[in-house]
């Protein structure tokens, strides 16, 4: 097997967030391949023995512990040097040495880093590049400022453009560029025209064996209407959808709805996401040893994200589960579900409402056509035949990837 350096600024391990469920997938999927040496960060000790199991089914692993305060001082640093807050975060003197000896040793491997700011660590012109950006992170902090005032505003505007500059610098300097979806691959081609030849996609995927809505889960809940809300607490896109959705939709749903209960779902709530217990009809559960249970007794699916890039996770493992899912624009960007007919789409607290009501009282089942949606679009082994391509894994090709997922679609039409 040839040896393959694969760089990821969240340990890939457990597949429970976004960033961790794409990495996580690549990596099972590289190590039937590859030699793999995993390069990669860890946040909290309780990730250690995560670390260890990766580190198990790797040829070699450099995994690094970042401290608690580094925010501040790569912040520090950052505006001292002109550059993107999240680059000096990630590097690093330990995993720097750490790749310059593996690829001292191993000059010809191919090279995969997941996420912009893994990017620094590879600046050796002769080794193959692989650039997984997963979304156009910069267009995230854009949006950010058109959302706050001075002078968070100049920050987050400061970072998207130092932080696009960083993006196009990879672009410009990698083979190639993959990206989440065809649309979060259109939207950074516009904005890296000059790279536009080596920008693609590779989609992500559902285990759909394991969010199966055939699954036999105890009800978390009591016997009245849910709507539940899943993802990691601390992540501020995340804590901004709930603070909304608590403080501006529930309020005059529970007037119509004395018993409706909204479930916040996942790891690690703020001090803001756990005050928000305060509003009638609220509970906030923290982390779970297991999701599924609180998707599969949901009465609704609800993602009220208001700044969203790429795809998210969260609403995919909902319509794997065959839920009516109700979701803003933002959460449903780059995902193949057709609004009005696999999911329900909602931009603003009135539509939220009215949809809400509607399916409070004259429920629509939207949870098949969902399903479906992710066995046509969503499998990881077919989507991950797009990267083995680019990584020069035999028997794999653009052609070979497309061809296996029209004729996937074919046979997954009414009545083939």
């Amino acid at each position: 097997m040839r040896d393959l350096l694969f760089l990821t600024h969240r340990l890939p391990y457990p597949p429970n967030k976004g960033e961790r469920i794409r990495a996580y997938h690549a990596l099972q999927y590289l190590v039937r391949h590859f030699r793999v040496h995993l390069g990669s960060f860890i946040d909290h000790d309780d990730e250690l023995p995560f670390a260890e199991r990766l580190a198990a089914d790797c040829a070699d692993s450099c995994i690094v512990r970042l401290p608690a305060n580094r925010a501040r001082l790569a912040g520090v640093i950052a505006l001292m040097r002109g550059e993107a807050l999240s680059l000096p975060y990630f590097r690093h003197a330990a995993l720097r040495c750490w790749v310059d000896r593996t690829l001292e040793q191993y000059p010809a491997m191919p090279c995969l880093a997941f996420s912009g700011p893994m990017a620094q660590y590879l600046t050796r012109p002769q080794s193959l590049r692989v650039m997984d950006l997963v979304d156009v992170d910069s267009e995230k902090w854009h949006d950010y400022a058109d959302r706050n005032r001075w002078p968070m505003s100049w920050l987050y505007r400061r970072e998207g453009r130092l932080l696009l500059e960083h993006e196009r610098r990879v672009a410009a300097d990698f083979k190639q560029v993959l990206l989440v979806s065809p649309a979060e691959a259109a939207l950074f081609k516009q904005r890296a025209p000059e790279s536009s030849h080596k920008i693609d996609y590779y989609n992500n995927g559902v285990d759909s064996e394991y969010f199966s809505p055939l699954g036999h889960h105890p009800n978390p809940y009591g016997e009245a209407p849910v709507l539940v809300f899943t993802g990691t607490m601390d992540y501020r896109p995340n804590i901004d959808a709930v603070t909304w959705f608590a403080e501006r939709v529930m309020p005059p749903l529970r007037q119509r709805f004395a018993d409706l209960q909204f479930h916040i779902v996942g790891s690690r709530p703020t001090g803001a996401v756990l005050g928000l217990r305060r509003v009638p009809g609220v509970h906030v559960s923290g982390a779970v040893p297991d999701i599924r249970p609180y998707l599969r007794h949901a009465t609704l699916v609800v993602a009220p994200l208001q700044v969203a890039r790429g795809v998210q996770n969260k609403v995919l493992e909902a319509m794997a589960m065959q839920k009516t899912i109700i979701a803003t624009p933002q959460a449903l960007e780059g995902i193949s579900a057709v609004p009005g007919v696999e999911v329900i789409g909602a931009d603003g607290a009135d539509e939220f409402i009215r949809h809400i009501s509607h399916q409070l009282t004259s429920f629509d089942d939207f949870g098949l056509a969902a399903r479906r949606r992710i066995l046509l679009d969503y499998n990881w082994e077919r989507n991950l035949q797009r990267l083995g391509r680019v990584l020069g894994i035999p028997g794999t090709s653009v052609a070979s990837a497309d061809a296996e997922q029209r004729a996937s679609t074919i046979s997954a039409e009414p009545g083939s």
